[in-house]
């Protein structure tokens, strides 16, 4: 059984034994789960169709939080798409769009996966699903690439943290987009060295980030730090797959993230206490009952 410490491991276990990395997370987790690879690989298309769901849903107009406070972007970003009028192609408008869709229906009450978290919901659904549609890569790896991203995820809640309480945002959509960068890296055809560089330039670029949210709700700035986590999650599979290395080792970066979380003061881990919570309209917010 694997132990989840590293993923340099995982790495060059898949070197090793010539397979990609979503293998041998698949037969490892079958395993120990005491079931068949067929039956997981189905427990895991269950979750794809959940985010599926959750992207055309998130993307209807009208939808709006009990709060007030989110609903609607993801279908203005859609129609911003559709209409050719976006900076950066369709694409990239179609990431933003799902990634924006799968956080609104999270605050709406909606069902989403949290990957690895609620809070985080949108970044690899957006990333996966678009690169999956874009590139017309087959259903089947799609769905292998979230084991993929599995494994990002379980060394570093192990290693770390994925709880925005625990270790700010960074711990939250910081792991999202390594893990999110590791799956797209994978469908693209990169090679497992690629996926680790890949997560290891995505969750470097969000170290520090706080987790402050808004009247204490799940949805201020939580929900455009999504999209935002879905686009370095781009960055950084572009990147690893252009044969860019990043010099320090994804393991490292790991643990710089715990020490990181470990040395934030607690008003900026999820209290609401600090950060975007604590200015002049973040407190008015809060006093406000959400009547807006």
């Amino acid at each position: 059984m694997y132990q989840y410490d590293s993923v340099d491991f995982l790495v060059n276990e898949a070197e090793k034994n010539n397979k990609k990395i979503s293998e041998l997370i698949l037969k490892e987790q079958a395993e120990r789960m005491e079931i068949t690879r067929d039956d997981l690989y189905s427990k895991m298309e269950k979750r794809f169709e959940v985010m599926e769901e959750a992207v055309k849903k998130g993307s209807m107009p009208g939808l709006r939080s009990v709060s007030g406070l989110s609903g609607g972007d993801a279908y203005k970003m859609k129609c911003q798409v559709d209409r050719g009028e976006n900076l950066c192609g369709p694409l990239f408008g179609h990431v933003l769009t799902k990634a924006l869709a799968v956080s609104e229906l999270n605050s709406c009450m909606g069902k989403i996966v949290a990957a690895p978290t609620a809070g985080s919901c949108g970044i690899i659904p957006s990333a996966v699903l678009t690169i999956m549609e874009d590139k017309n890569i087959d259903r089947k790896d799609a769905v292998m690439s979230l084991f993929t991203a599995s494994g990002i995820g379980i060394v570093i809640a192990n290693k770390a943290s994925i709880s925005g309480a625990e270790g700010g945002c960074q711990a939250e959509c910081g792991t999202a987009s390594a893990m999110a960068a590791a799956a797209i890296t994978e469908m693209a055809g990169g090679t497992p060295r690629m996926i680790s560089n890949a997560a290891a330039i995505a969750l470097k670029s969000i170290l520090g980030l706080v987790c402050d949210p808004v009247a204490g709700l799940v949805e201020v700035p939580c929900i455009k730090r999504n999209a935002m986590g879905a686009a370095n999650a781009l960055t950084a599979a572009e990147l690893a797959l252009a044969g860019i290395e990043s010099r320090i080792p994804v393991d490292e970066v790991i643990e710089a993230m715990k020490k990181i979380g470990d040395m934030m003061p607690s008003c900026l881990k999820e209290t609401a206490q600090g950060g975007l919570a604590d200015t002049k309209t973040g407190r008015f917010y809060k006093k406000a009952g959400f009547d807006l």
